[in-house]
């Protein structure tokens, strides 16, 4: 039965070139919605006391942000760190299905709240409201399938 293959080698390529095209089309035509969200939204809030150690960061920066973004609509839990080098950083996490853009912009409001909060040092320094994108762990959860594909098809 192989041996047709072996023989018509036209024929296999074009078996091969349909299959490749046939998912492609199926790919394409599939809805999103059977992709499902593997990470939750997440909003990084980071600021900088040049100077300060970490305790000073966490009772003058961190706590007074914390209290104005606990609360935010659909926030899940937040995790913050202070170092040594006088750099704070509060991540915040949201529900799954949350808009990310829409998330940023409301803990930027709460951030916004705060800065009157806040040393006149981290007020100048700025303080930074970024989300982060989730898509990465999807094309990383993707690239170890197919590499898991291509193990299997070099045995």
């Amino acid at each position: 039965m192989f041996s047709k293959f072996i023989d018509r080698p036209v024929l296999s390529t074009v078996i091969s070139i349909i299959i490749v095209i046939l998912g492609i089309l199926g790919l394409i035509s599939l809805p999103v919605s059977q992709y499902p969200e593997i990470a939750p939204p997440t909003v990084t809030v980071s600021a900088n006391y040049q100077g300060a150690s970490a305790e000073v960061v966490m009772n003058s920066v961190v706590i007074p942000l914390e209290e104005q973004i606990n609360g935010v609509e659909d926030m899940t839990y937040m995790t913050s760190t202070s170092n040594n080098d006088g750099s704070a950083s509060i991540n915040i996490f949201f529900k799954l299905g949350t808009n990310p853009d829409l998330a940023a912009v409301n803990v930027q409001n709460r951030v916004a709240r705060a800065t009157s909060l806040l040393p006149q040092e981290v007020t100048k320094a700025g303080v930074t409201t970024s989300k982060k994108q989730s898509d990465n762990i999807l094309i990383l959860s993707l690239y170890q399938k197919l590499s898991v594909f291509r193990e299997l098809e070099m045995r």
